[in-house]
């Protein structure tokens, strides 16, 4: 299936490109979400008429991604948790919870920008979370998990 990229997609393109994805993941995910459109002639020529507009708007968000970035910059997260006597914690700390902590903290986060790259957290101590506000900007967060 051809499709023309609306945004860079990680993995797959930046905006304008031209690619070649199996049927199921255009039809599923990129056409919904609109984040491409069927490489047919009218829609290329639509697209180069709209290519000024949708760059503006990608680099709008690029900006708002590196401002809440830097926002972030500095900010140690605490989440209060019960733990054995071994720092084993009775339960697990995951995206949600780390996500209500930050904006309790003041720092507004979503579940889908936080990267937990080795899974829930199951153990005191502290922790560099990967925070991935758009597909080129990744800012660390410092968080501490303590036993209660």
């Amino acid at each position: 299936m051809d499709l023309i990229l609306l945004e860079k997609i990680p993995n797959l393109g930046n905006l304008g490109d031209r690619v070649k994805v199996k049927p199921g993941y255009g039809r599923n995910y990129l056409l919904p979400k609109r984040k491409a459109v069927l490489a047919t002639a009218e829609k290329l020529a639509e697209f180069e008429r709209r290519r000024a507009e949708l760059e503006t708007k990608a680099a709008e968000q690029l900006a708002a991604a590196e401002s809440r970035r830097d926002s972030l910059t500095g900010v140690k997260i605490t989440i209060i948790q019960k733990a054995g006597d071994e720092g084993k914690l009775f339960g697990s700390v995951g995206t949600y919870d780390i996500a209500e902590a930050a904006t309790k903290a003041g720092c507004p986060l979503e579940r889908h920008e936080i990267r937990l790259s080795e899974g829930l957290l199951r153990h005191t101590g502290d922790y560099e979370i990967d925070v991935q506000f758009h597909s080129d900007v990744v800012a660390k967060l410092s968080l501490s998990i303590v036993a209660e």
